[in-house]
């Protein structure tokens, strides 16, 4: 036996020894605590594993999916399949063009699919020509500088850095794209090219669409033609009329639980009551109005400052980024299309993919009601396209409807011109055309499917993250005009964001769903390159980050660069925006040069072009002899266009080189980011 002091200690006693020791009962307890904290730890797991939100089949596959699901080649071959159709989309068009090369593929016996080539493996285009009769057709967008849509920067750096040998590949391509960017179409003209290059056969002549017209009509003529050439390429013939086959079935929800009936997430179900980082398009962030107010002084229109706050959120953007907010359509169109087709608009229902192998089970987020679907997820106030005239046409009970809608839904000369006059020139929406064809009472489910999804909006931020961690500004003009059939049509972002006015801190904020895209616009890493900034109006946006940031620097005691923004507007007194702040960036040395033309405070209108024209030697000084950067923002259809004429025209000039040659630097200016460009048209 021992003591305490581990000192051995003789006896002649005899005792019994307990049943438990001291050290059985310490690690009786040990045990028992690991148990206690094992259960519950398991059963609040269990609790949470319970709890997890409803979500339905996202529009794109999880990356458990797209591990076991990304041949492409394989779902063609066990369904039959022998065209593909794969779309590079930001905005949805090109989605939308995709689909409907695909169902008419069944007129042409090659039963089709669509294919989003961010789900799938692209190097299996290889395997393509074992496939009897295969086709892939690619709709690819441009956005941007002449960058790739997000969901095709992998196909498209694929084609870039690879060497597939891709012979016995028929393929045929058709460009989104807008004449008034510089980089017109850039994206799908590579892809047609470099499919070419690598030993692709091209059925079909690239079609180039242009936004900035009708990209409507450009796509209708190409897919025409496109066919014949399909018909004469595989020796196939057309098997008849296209019937109005419906990609979605409608399904009655009416039964589902209430928590798990959507009510505008744009992805996962209570998304918005489960706030989770990171924030990006199919998970924005519900942020709050912390400011809304009026920029112009006078007059009848409408210039809001708005802050978002982003306090909490994780979020992170810099200086030249974009916000992307998600809009509603308002309550009073809604309503009026649930009184044109005398709807439930409160009724649950969902849409499912008649097409079971397909990625995309709902068009929106299902199930849901359809005031939710008309609110949140369809737009109801773009102009609609000619396929849906044409899917209108077994609605009409009027011959006279009928044929028109018949006739604006052909390819003809004059099926186009009506088209045009009547929904393009007139400016009509669908709440318009239901109004003005009184005997067209679709189905609204089918509505639901022919409607395109309602896309975020983007704003150029105007705010520097140094200045305003904790806040996101836009300026933002309210969008509101009269058609020529004198209706107000009204912009859905911005008569949105008027009305969300914070009120006194005891009251719930007003809140709006965003996240941050990011922007190649930036400043130049050194703070010491001069760099001059053009922006009339709205497109000040920017450069009031730029200048934020400038300010930062200066005050912390950093050398900064020459700072000459270029700004204006209509009149002084009236919509001369932020007037006070940039006076007073003037005023302590941040901005170098304030150059300012007022169109309409004289006869003669002055625009910012002509103050270029007129400091020539300022120009050439800072993007010649600095080697400064050289910044626009604003509409590309005319001001970004004069801009770059301005600038050639002065390198030729003060450079004294040949007008090639000023092309020629004024390019190498924009590959090396000292010449950007935010323009919107």
């Amino acid at each position: 036996m021992e003591n305490s002091e581990g000192v051995k200690i003789e006896s002649t006693v005899v005792t019994e020894e307990p049943l438990i020791s001291a050290l059985d009962i310490a690690l009786f307890v040990v045990i028992i605590t690991v148990a206690y904290f094992w259960y519950f730890k398991r059963d609040k797991q269990s609790s949470s594993s319970e709890k997890k939100p409803y979500t339905i089949q996202p529009s794109s596959l999880s990356s458990i999916e797209q591990t076991s699901n990304s041949s492409f080649i394989k779902k063609l071959k066990s369904t039959g399949r022998s065209l593909v159709v794969f779309y590079g989309s930001q905005t949805g068009t090109a989605e939308e063009f995709a689909g409907r090369i695909a169902k008419e593929g069944a007129r042409y016996k090659m039963k089709g699919m669509v294919a989003d080539p961010e789900e799938c493996d692209m190097a299996d285009l290889v395997e393509m020509k074992e496939i009897q009769k295969s086709l892939a057709i690619f709709c690819i967008a441009t956005y941007g500088e002449g960058d790739p849509t997000d969901n095709a920067m992998d196909f498209y750096e694929w084609l870039q850095n690879g060497d597939a040998d891709l012979e016995g590949l028929n393929y045929a391509v058709f460009g989104l794209g807008n004449k008034t960017y510089e980089h017109y179409n850039e994206i799908a003209i590579y892809i047609d090219q470099r499919l070419e290059e690598l030993g692709a056969t091209r059925v079909h002549e690239i079609g180039l669409g242009d936004d900035d017209a009708n990209i409507e009509d450009d796509f209708v003529s190409w897919k025409e033609k496109l066919w014949e050439s399909v018909c004469s390429h595989y020796g196939i013939e057309e098997t008849g009329e296209e019937s109005n086959i419906r990609q979605y079935k409608l399904v009655d929800c009416s039964e589902v639980l209430p928590e798990r009936i959507f009510s505008g997430e744009i992805s996962r179900l209570k998304s918005y009551e489960n706030q989770g980082f990171p924030f990006d398009v199919k998970n924005p962030y519900l942020s709050k109005i912390a400011v809304n107010r009026e920029l112009h002084k006078s007059g009848d229109r409408s210039c809001m400052h708005i802050e978002f706050d982003i306090d909490g959120s994780k979020m992170r953007y810099d200086t030249g980024d974009h916000v992307a907010v998600y809009p509603k359509n308002s309550s009073e169109l809604v309503d009026k299309i649930g009184e044109l087709l005398n709807a439930d608009l409160d009724a649950v229902f969902s849409l499912l993919n008649t097409d079971e192998e397909s990625s995309k089970k709902h068009p929106f987020p299902c199930p849901c009601t359809y005031r939710t679907a008309l609110t949140y997820y369809l737009d109801i106030t773009s102009n609609p396209r000619t396929h849906i005239m044409k899917e209108l046409i077994e609605y009409a009970s009027d011959p006279k409807d009928q044929e028109k809608l018949k006739l604006m839904a052909s390819s003809t000369p004059e099926g186009k011109k009506e088209f045009h006059e009547w929904i393009l020139r007139d400016n009509r929406n669908i709440v318009h055309i239901l109004e003005d064809l009184p005997s067209v009472k679709p189905d609204l489910d089918h509505l639901c499917e022919l409607l395109p999804r309602l896309q975020c909006r983007y704003y150029s931020i105007s705010s520097s993250p140094k200045v305003y961690p904790k806040s996101i500004h836009i300026t933002a003009v309210l969008v509101n005009y009269t058609t020529p059939t004198n209706r107000v049509n009204k912009g859905v972002a911005t008569n949105l964001l008027a009305q969300l006015i914070p009120t006194n801190d005891e009251l719930p904020q007003p809140t709006i769903p965003i996240y941050i895209r990011r922007s190649q616009f930036r400043l130049p890493p050194k703070s010491q390159t001069p760099i001059i900034m053009i922006g009339p109006g709205t497109g000040l946006a920017p450069f009031r980050g730029f200048i934020q940031e400038r300010d930062y620097a200066r005050k912390e005691g950093r050398e900064i660069g020459e700072m000459v923004l270029y700004f204006g507007c209509r009149k002084k007194d009236e919509d001369f925006i932020y007037e006070n702040e940039l006076q007073e960036y003037v005023a302590n040395g941040t901005l170098t040069k304030l150059h300012l033309a007022f169109s309409r405070d004289q006869p003669e209108k002055k625009y910012v072009t002509h103050l270029l024209e007129q400091n020539a030697d300022e120009l050439w000084n800072i993007i010649g002899e600095k080697s400064g950067h050289l910044y626009v923002c604003g509409d590309a259809r005319s001001m970004a266009k004069d801009v770059h004429s301005i600038i050639v025209k002065v390198v030729m000039e003060k450079g004294q080189m040949t007008n090639g040659q000023a092309l020629n630097y004024v390019k190498k200016m924009e590959q090396q980011k000292r010449y950007s460009a935010d323009v919107w048209s």
